[in-house]
């Protein structure tokens, strides 16, 4: 059948990040790690380098315990794990963006965990949307780039830079797209859904872009089933272990849409075009919005889930939170609070990169199920 073996494909792009990046490396071609949630890919694409996303494993933690506390992130934990034990063995550098305090300890620490793998901070401001957080944002750009040109010996030009946000542009355009048909077209499910989101940070983006299109094409030609089932929206930082999206699956529960980290946030806001590239990266990074590590006085992302819940007829929003993300904890009560006053279903689950045992999930969903249906479920 074309469509599972169009699917097959990103799941097994999506579990193999080594063999990716094996495959570059065979290929002649260096490949720099970029940590979450916001690095600037294209000025690395731009220098002919792969961005390759690390964004840890599910793993019992080892190796990081010598250098974090066991209430940090386990997201950050299980980069320096997998960079100790070798399994980014190969990349030129990694550059980790300063958005919240667990990213600056894993960029504070890797120099010391790995220093085979030379560490590139990207600093960001947190009023980033007026002129100075511009100047300020271009500035940490103009220092990324000079890094990886002494780490990779490779050069950087605008022009390539905006060739490469021009790729970009189009990959965000394409899954935008790819997310609306998606909320419609439950053959897909959760397990799927999250492999073609993951295995675009282990491609090149012209590449991943061109796998979605054949996607889209498959899905084009045939009509979804109109099967019921229960409409969620996910939001959260990491939302990618099988076993917990195996239970989506179990319980017959459809993501619709999604405002999480890993996933949708990351396609949200093109680069504008019409000053030199550099400058429109930076202004595309002030336009970004309703994410928790981004500082936001008003926390309207609260707002947008409730919209996101109401423009896709979702019967409700899970919360999969990443345990000890303060960033998340801290909205999550705003978010409760609105689904609340807008009478939409809301469940909190906590993830946590070391669990093996979902059982709770388990139990929280089959009562969420149970929840939505007795206030009458559907808004279809």
């Amino acid at each position: 059948m074309p469509l599972e073996k169009i699917l097959a494909e990103f799941r097994e792009i999506a579990s193999s990040p080594k063999k990716q990046l094996d495959k570059y490396l065979s290929d002649g071609k260096k490949v720099v790690a970029v940590a979450p949630v916001y690095t600037p890919e294209e000025i690395i694409h731009s220098m002919g380098i792969v961005p390759m996303g690390v964004w840890g494993a599910d793993r019992q933690l080892t190796e990081s315990k010598q250098y974090f506390p066991a209430f940090l992130c386990s997201i950050t934990q299980s980069i320096t794990d997998l960079g100790v034990i070798g399994a980014y063995k190969g990349v030129s550098a990694i550059v980790i963006p300063y958005l919240c305090d667990s990213l600056k300890v894993l960029g504070e620490n890797w120099k010391y965990a790995v220093p085979s793998i030379p560490f590139i901070p990207m600093p960001y401001p947190q009023n980033r949307g007026n002129e100075a957080g511009m100047a300020f944002t271009k500035s940490g750009y103009e220092r990324v780039i000079k890094d990886l040109e002494k780490n990779t010996g490779l050069s950087f030009d605008e022009d390539s830079l905006g060739k490469s946000i021009r790729v970009y542009n189009e990959h965000n355009r394409c899954m935008r797209r790819l997310s609306e048909y998606l909320s419609d077209y439950p053959e897909i499910d959760s397990v799927s859904r999250s492999a073609i989101f993951k295995s675009a940070y282990f491609m090149l983006k012209e590449e991943h872009t061109a796998l979605v299109e054949k996607l889209l094409s498959i899905i084009e030609e045939f009509p979804p089933v109109r099967e019921r089932k229960t409409r969620i929206i996910t939001s959260g930082i990491l939302a990618d272990n099988p076993s917990l999206l195996e239970l989506f699956n179990e319980n017959n529960i459809q993501i619709v849409a999604d405002d999480v980290a890993h996933e949708s946030r990351q396609y949200r806001v093109d680069t504008p075009e019409g000053d030199t590239p550099l400058t429109d990266l930076a202004r595309k990074f002030s336009r970004m919005d309703n994410c928790s590590v981004l500082y936001d006085r008003d926390k309207k992302r609260a707002e947008y889930i409730a919209e996101l819940a109401q423009q896709h007829r979702a019967d409700g929003v899970v919360v999969l939170m990443t345990k000890f993300c303060d960033p998340e904890e801290f909205d999550y009560v705003m978010i409760k609070n609105i689904c609340e006053r807008e009478e939409i279903p809301v469940a909190l689950i906590e993830v946590d990169r070391q669990m093996v045992d979902f059982e709770q999930g388990r139990t929280i969903l089959e009562t969420f199920k149970d929840i939505i249906h007795i206030k009458g479920g559907s808004r279809v």
